[in-house]
């Protein structure tokens, strides 16, 4: 049996430091940001570059050699040797070449060259990456491109350099570019509304977003020991503990030491490379924690959100941690969330969610809404596929997350607002209130005129929605860029009928009673968790997907084809591409699952099991040796015959399953028979499992249990 882990754990725990370094002096120190371009480039190159990242002009191409020039330099100067083109690959994750600054010369010396064809275009071997077709095997070329609207960075000695990623023939293979074109059609789009209601000022619209990362963090000791988390991420067994989270007093709860020394090395480390690291507390779960990052372009904050997933995990290794990802890597506990936090902002720094102090006459606010409001009973099924992964399924419609029903909640204000309207009552204003809880000694506080509704999948939260459904591991770039992209669909739809309208207003106020009147059945006040709403959707007609594969499969249906074509977001051979990706994904992460589990079964988990049987048996006979009876021990004995005959039987029928699945042609079939029958399976043997861990000695079991993980740090 593995030696189990002390509970003392002093050396990791990092004393407070003397002195204090004030984030302001190092904040960002690691980026090539505004501030270092602005000192370094020539004032026509910085102009020519704010143009082109600010409000959206053309790249020219003719700057790209004096910025090579002053990035190289201040890289070097940062202690780079090399530079990569970063890029975020059809995988999920994010991939990386490296190639050094240096150049040999004729006298066997090197000089440091990085050139304006070097900045604006790599190529990395696109071989390996998922394609879905869009390349031949053979077809080896691939392309990245610089994105010059989200910021370079050093990182580990290298100058790391935001990309697009494309094929040889220019169809794109990552989650950058789609993002970025649909930040432009949802530009466009935007644009045409703000003119019509005589804005002239606002050069460009952005979306932004503010991710809420939910993760565990449990030992290293334990996650070495445990070879479902090395492989998985997820404990495919593990009985329950005693206790679990139903005191809540973990939520909010003080920090332990370790991991206020992890979360400060954490913050430091992040604001270093210009990630606003915001907020940290512990979440609901033991172990169980969150951090939320400030609000920025959705482009540098999809950026910044795969760097404090990286950074996570690289820092808890520095402190004998290990950070886990995973959607739910402990099962009967809260799984771990990605909250996406959502709005619309002009160049100009007016957020276009901001209801204003009087919604009753903010027409075009209420344009906006009703442009959500469209896009996501139109287009749910598009949003609900971006965030299905085989991780996401066993948190969706659990305790902690909401059932993959798309459903949005505008709060009191805005649903008696949009009641008064498609009943063409007068418009009531509803007015704030103060309180000191009746305690002299307390100053007022504003109460707001509408509550937060934690279980809805997307609810307005005062100047934006928050996205609940995206899973913890998961690239904000994928939700983003349908959500970007469903709305810009609706403001063009918007739009299209608001212009030549002689009085704006009045228009307005019109078509948004009009997508009240049809699209309402998308709007829900009440607890999403309950089991009745689930019965309400169904009566509404809204899409209820719970099976990951059904909602990749959706990928393909004409109306959303449709969509991502009309707003040059993607192509059909691209949508295509990235469903038979996401199908085969979803195939081998199970692949990947089912076969750990089949080894820990027959490596660990039956030899511990015939282990202790052995002991009992020798107990046993042992007591019959000197005439004594132990029922007990007897009935012990039995139902480890039965819990490893057991064990056995849902061992072969996993391996049955698996090479059953294994042996069909890779897409929707055989993705549907990995999640219907392979992961049925997988319960089954689960189930058995759990239970004879529950009834055999802790020091016999060979895996650390869920009580030694998650109440140890």
């Amino acid at each position: 049996m593995p030696e189990r882990v002390p509970k003392s754990h002093d050396s990791f725990i990092t004393k407070q430091h003397e002195t204090f370094e004030d984030p302001t002096h190092y904040f960002g120190e690691q980026v090539f940001n505004d501030y270092v371009m602005r000192t370094r480039l020539s004032s026509a190159t910085y102009n020519s570059l704010k143009e082109t990242i600010d409000a959206g002009e053309p790249l020219d191409s003719s700057i790209a050699g004096e910025v090579a020039a002053a990035m190289k330099q201040w890289a070097v100067e940062k202690g780079a040797t090399h530079y990569t083109h970063w890029f975020m690959p059809l995988t999920g994750t994010t991939g990386e070449k490296h190639d050094a600054f240096i150049q040999p010369t004729t006298d066997g010396h090197v000089i440091l060259e990085f050139s304006g064809k070097a900045l604006i275009k790599g190529e990395p071997d696109a071989s390996s990456f998922p394609s879905g077709g869009l390349r031949r095997t053979d077809a080896a070329r691939g392309y990245t491109a610089w994105d010059c609207t989200s910021p370079a960075f050093v990182k580990d000695g290298t100058l790391y350099i935001p990309t697009a990623f494309f094929s040889h023939t220019g169809e794109v293979l990552d989650k950058r570019a789609p993002l970025l074109r649909s930040v432009e059609a949802l530009n466009r789009q935007a644009m045409r509304i703000l003119r019509l209601f005589g804005n002239t000022t606002a050069r460009k619209v952005v979306s932004t977003i503010g991710p809420e990362q939910e993760y565990f963090i449990i030992d290293a000791a334990h996650y070495a020991q445990r070879p479902d988390l090395r492989y998985t991420g997820r404990t495919l067994f593990g009985a329950r503990s005693p206790k679990g989270q139903e005191l809540s007093d973990q939520y909010y709860g003080e920090l332990s030491d370790r991991i206020v020394a992890f979360m400060h090395d954490l913050d430091v480390t992040l604001w270093r490379l210009g990630v606003s690291a915001h907020t940290k507390h512990n979440e609901v779960a033991p172990s169980q924690h969150e951090l939320a990052i400030v609000f920025d372009p959705s482009s540098v904050a999809a950026d910044n959100n795969m760097l404090v997933m990286e950074t996570l995990e690289k820092v808890a290794i520095r402190h004998g941690l290990v950070c886990l990802l995973h959607e739910k890597p402990f099962a009967g506990l809260s799984g771990s969330g990605k909250h996406v936090n959502w709005s619309l902002a002009t160049d100009e720094g007016e957020n276009l969610l901001e209801a204003g102090n009087d919604v009753t006459h903010n027409y075009r606010f209420m344009l906006f809404l009703g442009a959500i409001i469209a896009a996501l009973d139109t287009h749910g099924d598009l949003l609900l596929l971006s965030i299905s992964t085989p991780a996401n399924e066993h948190r969706l419609g659990s305790h902690e997350a909401p059932p993959a029903i798309l459903s949005m909640n505008v709060g009191q204000e805005l649903q008696t607002l949009i009641e008064c309207i498609e009943n063409d009552l007068p418009l009531v204003r509803m007015n704030e209130s103060q309180t000191n809880l009746g305690v002299s000694s307390m100053s007022l506080c504003t109460v707001d005129t509408t509550d937060r509704n934690r279980t809805s999948p997307f609810a307005y939260s005062g100047n934006r929605f928050e996205f609940r459904m995206p899973g913890s591991s998961i690239n904000v770039a994928g939700p983003c860029f349908i959500l970007n992209t469903i709305v810009a669909q609706s403001l063009s739809d918007i739009a299209d009928e608001l212009t030549g309208a002689e009085d704006v207003e009045t228009a307005a106020l019109r078509i948004f009673k009009s997508i009240i009147l049809r699209h309402k059945r998308i709007l829900y006040d009440g607890d999403n968790y309950a089991t009745t709403w689930s019965k309400e959707a169904e009566r509404r007609g809204l899409l209820r997907l719970d099976s990951a594969v059904e909602a990749i499969h959706r990928y393909i249906d004409d109306k959303n084809i449709k969509v991502l074509e009309a707003q040059n977001v993607l192509t059909s051979a691209e949508v295509m591409a990235r469903h038979d990706v996401l199908l085969e994904h979803y195939a081998n992460v199970l692949g990947i699952e089912a076969r750990t589990a089949i080894d820990m079964v027959k490596q660990g988990i039956l030899p511990a099991c015939m282990s202790y049987l052995r002991d009992l048996a020798e107990t046993v006979h042992a007591c019959k040796q000197c005439g004594l009876i132990s029922e007990a021990t007897e009935r012990q004995l039995a139902y480890m015959i039965e819990q490893i005959d057991c064990i056995d039987d849902r061992l072969k029928r996993l391996e049955t399953a698996l090479t059953a699945a294994n042996a069909l042609p890779v897409g929707l079939t055989q993705a549907h028979s990995f999640s219907s029958e392979v992961k049925t399976a997988m319960d089954a043997l689960r189930e058995v499992v759990d239970e004879t861990e529950l009834n055999m000695p802790q020091d016999q079991w060979p895996y650390p249990s869920y009580g030694e993980m998650l109440y140890h740090i």
